[in-house]
Protein backbone atom coordinates (compact mmCIF):
# COMPACT_ATOMS: atom_id res chain seq x y z
CA UNK A 1 0.00 0.00 0.00
CA UNK A 2 2.76 2.47 0.66
CA UNK A 3 4.86 1.69 -2.21
CA UNK A 4 1.69 2.25 -4.81
CA UNK A 5 1.23 5.99 -2.70
CA UNK A 6 4.81 6.77 -3.13
CA UNK A 7 4.69 6.08 -6.77
CA UNK A 8 1.20 7.82 -7.62
CA UNK A 9 3.36 11.01 -5.23
CA UNK A 10 5.61 10.37 -7.93
CA UNK A 11 3.40 10.31 -10.99
CA UNK A 12 1.98 14.12 -8.85
CA UNK A 13 5.36 15.22 -8.75
CA UNK A 14 6.27 14.30 -12.48
CA UNK A 15 2.48 15.81 -13.38
CA UNK A 16 3.56 19.10 -11.82
CA UNK A 17 6.68 19.49 -13.08
CA UNK A 18 5.69 18.59 -16.73
CA UNK A 19 3.06 21.33 -16.33
CA UNK A 20 5.74 24.07 -15.20
CA UNK A 21 8.55 22.99 -17.50
CA UNK A 22 6.08 22.99 -20.87
CA UNK A 23 4.11 26.13 -19.78
CA UNK A 24 7.63 27.99 -19.01
CA UNK A 25 8.94 26.19 -22.52
CA UNK A 26 5.59 28.38 -23.95
CA UNK A 27 6.62 31.27 -22.21
CA UNK A 28 10.70 30.98 -23.32
CA UNK A 29 9.51 30.33 -27.16
CA UNK A 30 6.92 33.84 -27.02
CA UNK A 31 9.65 35.77 -25.36
CA UNK A 32 12.16 34.48 -28.27
CA UNK A 33 10.15 35.14 -30.94
CA UNK A 34 9.12 38.62 -29.70
CA UNK A 35 12.92 39.48 -28.89
CA UNK A 36 12.65 41.23 -25.89
CA UNK A 37 15.17 40.71 -22.84
CA UNK A 38 17.15 37.64 -24.80
CA UNK A 39 19.69 36.82 -21.73
CA UNK A 40 17.15 36.70 -19.41
CA UNK A 41 15.20 34.58 -21.69
CA UNK A 42 17.88 32.37 -22.47
CA UNK A 43 19.04 31.96 -18.55
CA UNK A 44 15.52 31.13 -17.75
CA UNK A 45 15.38 28.52 -20.21
CA UNK A 46 18.86 27.63 -19.04
CA UNK A 47 16.96 27.50 -15.06
CA UNK A 48 14.20 25.61 -16.25
CA UNK A 49 16.19 22.48 -18.08
CA UNK A 50 19.05 22.19 -15.37
CA UNK A 51 15.97 21.91 -12.52
CA UNK A 52 14.03 19.23 -14.91
CA UNK A 53 17.67 17.07 -14.92
CA UNK A 54 18.07 18.06 -11.31
CA UNK A 55 14.43 16.53 -10.02
CA UNK A 56 15.02 13.43 -11.89
CA UNK A 57 18.31 13.13 -11.07
CA UNK A 58 17.27 13.11 -7.47
CA UNK A 59 14.27 10.57 -8.78
CA UNK A 60 16.77 8.04 -10.22
CA UNK A 61 18.73 7.56 -7.07
CA UNK A 62 15.51 6.07 -5.30
CA UNK A 63 15.27 3.79 -8.36
CA UNK A 64 13.46 2.54 -11.50
CA UNK A 65 10.51 2.61 -10.37
CA UNK A 66 9.84 5.93 -8.92
CA UNK A 67 11.93 7.40 -12.30
CA UNK A 68 9.44 5.58 -14.38
CA UNK A 69 6.39 7.21 -12.31
CA UNK A 70 7.74 10.29 -11.98
CA UNK A 71 8.30 10.38 -16.14
CA UNK A 72 5.07 9.03 -16.78
CA UNK A 73 3.62 12.28 -14.82
CA UNK A 74 5.74 14.36 -17.06
CA UNK A 75 4.80 13.14 -20.24
CA UNK A 76 1.03 13.02 -18.99
CA UNK A 77 1.25 17.43 -17.99
CA UNK A 78 3.05 17.49 -21.42
CA UNK A 79 -0.16 16.41 -22.95
CA UNK A 80 -1.97 18.33 -21.16
CA UNK A 81 -0.48 21.42 -21.68
CA UNK A 82 -0.30 21.13 -24.89
CA UNK A 83 -3.99 20.39 -25.43
CA UNK A 84 -4.55 23.51 -23.62
CA UNK A 85 -1.94 25.45 -25.70
CA UNK A 86 -3.11 24.33 -29.08
CA UNK A 87 -6.41 26.64 -28.30
CA UNK A 88 -5.07 29.44 -26.82
CA UNK A 89 -4.54 32.32 -29.31
CA UNK A 90 -1.47 33.85 -30.08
Amino acid sequence: MTRALLLLAHVALGAALGWLYFRGLWWNVRHFVQGSRPAMTIALGVARFLGLGAVLLLTSLEGAMPLLATALGLLAARAVVLRRLKQVPP
